[in-house]
């Protein structure tokens, strides 16, 4: 599809970031803070070491609460931030439930926090005003684990100078050093792109930056607030023994020989090929392009040398979920007919099935294209399984074939929409600074029924260029007169992905935007999240579809373009921009809370899409094809929480004869859209929800649907029944009492009625001692006492028994 830069618009932009963009250390000195090295919270008896002692880290399972004082923007990206732990660490985040030392989050003055765990019970973190940043989030909770500034390293002298007379006054002892008696650098290289690590301007008295590395190429990278660095997470790891992360399940860019374990079916006529390059395309892999000699693969099953009908069937190894849902993406690269199809099946184990269940996810289908395009694929598996591709050859004439690559498999949620922008070099070189290099995404829609799109100033604005700038709209929709208004409480974040083939090394950049529905438009009296039509103007798609469209929020100052050039951002020219609007609107009440354990559900809304062309289509099984009209019900999603889908149609259906499947839809399709600029283009959508009829090459005999019941979950406790300061959370739709507890008490009971404390225990556990001493003293001497009459009544009958005998003798 083709996208096109748009004519200069009356559309209001508000800037998040007010046009500057400023980092953790310009924001805490814009307020006046002095902390130490710019945003650490000292507590007076801390030593300065980079690394702090065993006693000052935190359990794997780190508690925590969600002040009310945050913004519901804030709580949703620090919740996502915790997904990035999670991912990428084995540091997990759970609410507080009483624990003695937790961190908790408020919106204070700035953005800060203490280093390590201060073994003092509750433990301040900062977010304030434009920390909600997700690398800022990262950023704060690794100094809480324990980390300091890299830059503050023992050896940072051989990577970096520090220009000591462009320092503001006063602010010098920012920029010391520790020697390697008291900083612990776990043996990890210098870092230049760590999060922690200040940027090139900290603390500047004018112009010139304060710190020149010794490398001219990473001038622009340090001070990078994107996501964890590769060593971020070394030093992590070594410091929390980590052996694994949490949420992470499989990659594979099918570099070597055995293909990550992956299996050939021996249930198909053909198999996949393990290739660098196919005549018909792809010409490169896509991990590497084509860059490195004798490396670069990927696996292709060539549909033009088999009979229409034939299959090859390639199979992960066995993995093991622990959370019930998971996110597959990888690139897909169609050479062949647009008949020929690709199957996304898991094999899932149990004890009734030792073999095997099948269960068909997705299908694909498409026209030849000459370029790969990235696939998401939601699976909800709760048991040990393999993830299956099956290629299936059409009927149509094929000159190549399906290939795979760059495949990942984690415990995460998918992206909702997927904008792919295929020209974007092409844009970089050409388009001019300000709205005539603007460009907007197609129209999506959330799983409520809101319609938005996305701005996007390739060149930046004219006050700031050479920066991506980026806003988020709402659009008119068919659903408009059901929908709530002003949109209330829906956070959409945007992603530029970073195309790195291992998703535990990507640093995508990302910005989360919430719909708040008291927000004012400027001076006037309108909602700012009103509907489109009542505060927003006139516009229409390349079609000459006409509607309108709201004021944008967003940023000036996305990603510099250094910063894109710095990563795996462009790939054959393009990039991917990964978009989701979710309902966050339960951050609005009370913490600390625990995970539910039911979903919510409202009714659904029924979605008509703008008029659109379809290229390619991504369908999931069901009795019939999608209709343009989405019929996705809305989900309540709580930090930590798995969700499921409320309406899942399962067919059955057989691949083997010998093994029974059941395959299952998922909800929140993917919505992929693909970009490129031309004179006058014209925008093409590629809307999942709009699926042709395709032909299942496997016959289906069994549909049924299965409706969840709706159920009303209490939000919080209506009255707190807790006693002694006890916090009351709804568990199961019932309150439940969390008690407090100290260094030598806690409370206990139902109701936190009870106390107890070390020495009482102490006290329990010296009276059980006495008392079973005493018992077994007296045990033992009734024992003794015993056995002594015994031996004493033996001897006696010996002696009778002996003048007996004697007697008898004398008599014989």
């Amino acid at each position: 599809m083709t996208c096109q830069v748009q004519p200069a618009l009356e559309t209001t932009e508000v800037d998040v970031d007010g046009g500057i963009d400023q980092d953790i250390f310009d924001i805490n000195a814009a307020l006046g803070l002095d902390l130490f090295e710019g945003d650490i919270k000292l507590d007076g008896m801390q030593e300065r070491n980079s690394i702090i002692g065993d006693e000052y880290r935190w359990p794997h399972v780190v508690p925590y609460v969600l002040d009310d004082s945050l913004d519901v923007n804030a709580k949703g990206v620090i919740l996502k931030a915790f997904e990035q732990y999670r991912l990428k660490t084995c540091i997990d985040f759970k609410p507080w439930e009483g624990e003695e030392n937790y961190i908790s989050v408020f919106k204070g003055s700035g953005c800060w926090s203490s280093v390590g765990n201060r073994q003092q019970g509750l433990q301040q973190l900062s977010i304030g005003a434009n920390c909600d940043r997700i690398a800022t989030v990262e950023h704060e909770f690794l100094h809480a684990l324990g980390f300091w500034h890299e830059q503050s390293r023992s050896d940072r002298d051989d990577y970096v100078s520090i220009i000591w007379d462009r320092i503001q006054t006063g602010r010098e002892h920012n920029f010391n050093k520790y020697d390697d008696k008291t900083s612990d650098s776990l043996n990890v290289p210098y870092d230049y792109t760590s999060v922690m690590h200040y940027s090139k301007t900290a603390f500047r008295n004018g112009t010139e930056p304060t710190i020149v590395t010794n490398i001219p190429y990473f001038m622009d990278v340090i001070g990078q607030r994107m996501d964890f660095s590769d060593y971020d997470l070394q030093k992590l790891y070594r410091l929390y023994n980590c052996s694994s992360s949490l949420s992470f399940m499989d990659t594979c860019s099918f570099e070597l020989e055995n293909i990550c374990g992956m299996i050939q079916s021996s249930d198909d006529n053909s198999d996949w090929q393990h290739l660098s390059h196919v005549p018909a395309g792809p010409s490169t892999d896509h991990t590497n392009m084509g860059e490195c000699e004798d490396s670069g693969y990927f696996m292709h099953f060539n549909t033009s040398a088999v009979a229409g009908g034939s299959t090859a069937i390639l199979e992960s190894r066995i993995l093991y979920p622990k959370r019930g849902f998971q996110c597959l993406q990888f690139y897909f690269y169609n050479s062949g007919s647009e008949s020929d199809q690709l199957y996304v099946w898991v094999r899932e184990y149990s004890d009734a099935h030792p073999n095997g269940t099948l269960r068909l996810i997705e299908e694909i289908k498409g026209s030849s294209v000459n370029y790969w395009q990235l696939h998401h694929v939601s699976l909800n598996v709760t048991s040990k399984f393999r993830v299956v591709f099956q290629g299936v050859r059409g009927t149509g004439l094929s000159n190549g074939g399906l290939s795979i690559d760059d495949i990942n498999l984690s415990e995460t949620q998918c992206p909702h929409h997927v904008w792919h922008i295929r020209n974007f070099t092409d844009l970089l070189n050409t388009s001019p600074a300000g709205t005539a290099g603007r460009i907007y995404s197609p129209p999506f829609y959330s799983s409520t029924g809101y319609a938005f799109q996305v701005g996007l100033y390739v060149n930046g604005t004219t006050d700031n260029p050479f920066n991506l700038a980026i806003y988020l709209h709402l659009i008119s929709g068919a659903n408009d007169d059901q929908l709530q208004w002003p949109c209330a409480w829906q956070q959409v974040t945007m992603i530029l992905l970073d195309q790195h083939p291992d998703i535990r090394q990507r640093m995508s950049n990302q910005r989360s935007v919430t719909t708040d529905p008291l927000e004012l438009s400027g001076s006037s009296s309108n909602y700012f999240w009103d509907r489109p039509d009542k505060v927003g103007s006139a516009a229409s798609f390349p079609n000459g579809t006409m509607f309108m469209r709201g004021p944008g929020r967003g940023t000036n100052a996305f990603l510099t373009h250094q910063r894109l050039r710095s990563r795996d951002f462009i790939k054959e020219g393009g990039v991917y921009i990964l978009l989701t609007m979710e309902d966050v609107s339960h951050l609005v009440s009370a913490q600390p809370s625990v995970s539910p354990t039911v979903v919510t559900n409202t009714p659904a809304v029924s979605t008509v899409r703008p008029t659109s062309t379809a290229t390619t289509t991504t369908t999931r099984p069901s009795a019939t094809t999608r209709p343009s009209a989405t019929t996705t019900p809305t989900t309540t999603i709580r930090p930590s929480v798995t969700t499921r889908p409320s309406a899942t149609t399962t067919p059955t259906t057989t691949i083997r004869p010998s093994v029974t499947t059941t395959p299952t839809t998922t909800t929140r399709p993917t919505t992929t859209t693909e970009s490129t600029a031309t004179t006058k283009p014209a925008t093409t959508t590629r809307p999942t929800e709009r699926p042709t009829s395709t032909k299942t090459p496997i016959p289906t005999s069994l549909v049924s649907v299965t409706e969840e019941p709706e159920t009303d979950t209490p939000e919080s406790c209506t009255e707190n029944p807790c006693e002694n300061d006890g916090v009351c959370i709804i568990v199961d739709r019932k309150a439940v009492c969390r008690c407090p507890s100290g260094n030598n008490w806690w409370y206990m009971g139902e109701k936190c009625e009870r106390k107890g404390t070390t020495q009482e225990n102490t006290i329990i556990a010296v009276s059980s001692t006495i008392t079973v001493f005493v018992v077994m003293l007296i045990i033992t001497i009734t024992t003794v006492v015993c056995l002594k009459k015994k031996y004493s009544k033996g001897e006696g009958k010996e002696k009778v028994e002996s003048l007996t005998l004697e007697e008898n003798k004398t008599s014989f």
